[in-house]
């Protein structure tokens, strides 16, 4: 079919508002039905939905279009839904070409210039659209086999979901244990689960399922290959272990932040310890105790710190030597301090406790009623702001250790001191430093360290590198019931990786024009994908000469390859020099009609 002939649809979103409240989203509608190329253009409320793909798929159907194009939001969002509604209607997925009138245009621009500029990237994108041609996915072997890296809780979920399906997984753990912070907790919140009798039942899972394989003491050192086919170096005492594999997920976890010297009076007083301490003190008291002890002495009065190293503010909060400041909320500790206050108080009574916060954030099932639990136990709340924190001092009262004084916000900033045998830090998360990792396997990560996934709704346990998930508190701080959550969506997404044997990919990646080939290899100095381009000896007229070849699964579709070959041999499928002078010259023609 010649480019003149092709029939391309445009159909633009009202995005309930979103966009129609800034851009006149009819007026776009028929300057498009006059665009080359064009026949069809229609608008709906919200194209992503169900009568909006079905619009698509009839004109589809009726052979009024071959070509796709979808004005709406971000890309990212809602790609693939698109795709999808074009194969349904039994074409080729890739004739579609998306115009982001929203965070582009309607975000950003209000009146006559949205609507002109809209106009513009649909001119534009409908030129692109003539000259895309129809691509078939990649196909790729892959291993049945999966690493899970981290063995708290998450990896332990990820690696039992996956290895349930007969896929073999082998799960490489740092220390010498498996279960992270599970091992140093008592009783879950809000619903006073044995973390003990959890973890123990997780570990006869995994000791009982053939499909899974525990490396303990042992670090990934490097990591090389691609989706479906990446190969592992383990260090396991001082030797290397090779693991061959076809997906990975990051179940790195987190740590508990160690507050600095003299923080609260921490490392400075030995009454001043993080909760997970206070867990571990009530853990080991015996069963007829009467009495909370802290170094053999009675504890009366506890006084309990929020915030300790989260929601950190510069220019208030002193950084760490790390330089790092935690501007976020952990949103465990809230829960984690009120469930040890209640176990003190029903089991204590005659221990006093006094919570300093900041905000009370009780956001999970149940967890709301521990609030008022640890109020009806009489726990006494007081409320500080971030620019005048408690202060823990040396108790001038010889009958207490310690002093804390608090300006109570509950009682209109008055001036109270709480003597304390114990002060109680409620410590942050942080997550376990996996840097070099991520850098090696090129992983994203978040201003607040953690790792980040594509989308935290449409992609919240996937990378932009294929065939790498993650699960759990190496993303973000969780409670166990999430952690547990998010690797089940890791394991589920990794089954639907590997399950097959071979993995689709999308097809935007670097092609080579062996014709055009002069094999002088600028192409591949400029790669930032190692191994995904590389210059291989071929016969030509009987003669050795050297062409550059592409290994699809492992290139990036970045076109930095493209840019510098100097014969035009080598350009990216779906993003190719052609297609983007047609955008160009649609863009210069629209603007000057506009």
């Amino acid at each position: 079919m010649e480019e003149k002939d092709k029939k391309v649809g445009v159909y633009i979103c009202y995005c309930g508002g979103n966009i129609s409240d800034h851009v006149d989203v009819e007026e776009v509608r028929s300057r498009a039905e006059k665009m080359p190329g064009v026949s069809v253009a229609r608008t709906n409320m919200f194209m992503c939905s169900d009568p909006g793909q079905e619009m698509i798929i009839q004109d589809v159907k009726a052979n009024k279009i071959d070509r796709v194009v979808v004005a709406s939001c971000a890309p990212s969002l809602h790609e693939t839904t698109f795709r999808g509604a074009i194969e349904r209607a039994g074409a080729n997925p890739f004739i579609y070409e998306h115009a982001n009138i929203r965070e582009q245009v309607s975000w950003v621009h209000h009146g006559d210039p949205a609507t002109d500029k809209a106009t513009v990237l649909v001119a534009s994108a409908a030129a692109k659209a003539e000259r895309l041609k129809p691509l078939d996915p990649i196909h790729v072997d892959a291993r049945k086999h999966a690493v899970v890296i981290g063995g708290g809780i998450a990896g332990i979920k990820t690696a039992l979901g996956i290895a349930q399906k007969g896929i073999k997984t082998a799960i490489i753990e740092k220390t010498d244990t498996l279960g992270g912070q599970l091992n140093h907790l008592d009783r879950l919140a809000p619903f006073g689960e044995k973390a003990s009798d959890i973890l123990s039942e997780l570990l006869e899972q995994v000791l009982a399922n053939p499909s899974i394989t525990v490396h303990t003491g042992s670090q990934v050192k490097e990591v090389a290959g691609y989706v479906g086919n990446f190969d592992l170096s383990v260090m396991k005492a001082q030797k290397i272990l090779k693991i061959e594999t076809g997906a990975i997920v990051m179940a790195t976890g987190a740590k508990s932040y160690r507050p600095r010297e003299g923080e609260f009076g921490y490392d400075r007083y030995p009454e001043v310890i993080p909760l997970k301490e206070l867990i571990q003190l009530i853990k080991g008291q015996n069963p007829g105790d009467t009495q909370l002890k802290f170094n053999g002495r009675p504890v009366r009065n506890i006084a309990m710190i929020h915030c300790v190293g989260s929601r950190q503010i510069p220019g208030i909060h002193e950084p760490k030597e790390n330089g790092f400041l935690n501007e976020y909320c952990s949103r465990t500790c809230c829960t984690a301090m009120l469930n040890a206050s209640v176990q003190i108080r029903e089991n204590f009574p005659r221990t006093r406790i006094f919570e300093m916060y900041r905000d009370i954030r009780t956001y999970g099932r149940g967890q709301e009623e521990l609030y008022n639990r640890a109020s009806a136990n009489k726990v006494v709340f007081m409320r500080y702001e971030a620019d005048a924190m408690p202060e823990v001092e040396k108790s001038s009262n010889p009958d207490f250790p310690l002093s804390v004084k608090i300006r109570d916000s509950l009682t209109f900033n008055e001036e109270m001191e709480v003597p304390a045998d114990l002060v109680v830090l409620a410590t942050g998360l942080e997550p376990n430093d996996v840097s070099d990792l991520a850098s090696a396997m090129k992983l994203p990560v978040g201003t607040d360290r953690f790792l980040l996934e594509v989308h935290p709704k449409l992609r919240p346990v996937e990378f932009p590198v294929s065939g790498i998930f993650l699960a759990g508190t190496c993303q973000a701080p969780m409670d166990s019931g999430e952690t547990c959550n998010a690797a089940g969506a890791a394991a589920v997404k990794t089954l639907a990786l590997l399950e097959k044997g071979y993995i689709e990919l999308d097809p935007f990646v670097a092609e080579v024009d062996p014709d055009k080939c002069k094999g002088h290899g600028a192409c591949v100095d400029a790669c930032i994908k190692e191994g995904a381009l590389a210059l291989v000896e071929v016969m030509e007229e009987g003669k050795k000469v050297k062409k550059a070849r592409v290994t699809p699964a492992m290139c990036m579709g970045c076109g930095a390859c493209a840019a510098v070959c100097p014969e035009k041999a080598i350009d990216v499928n779906g993003w190719a020099l052609q297609q983007y002078e047609s955008m160009v010259d649609a863009i210069v023609a629209d603007g000057h009609a506009a």
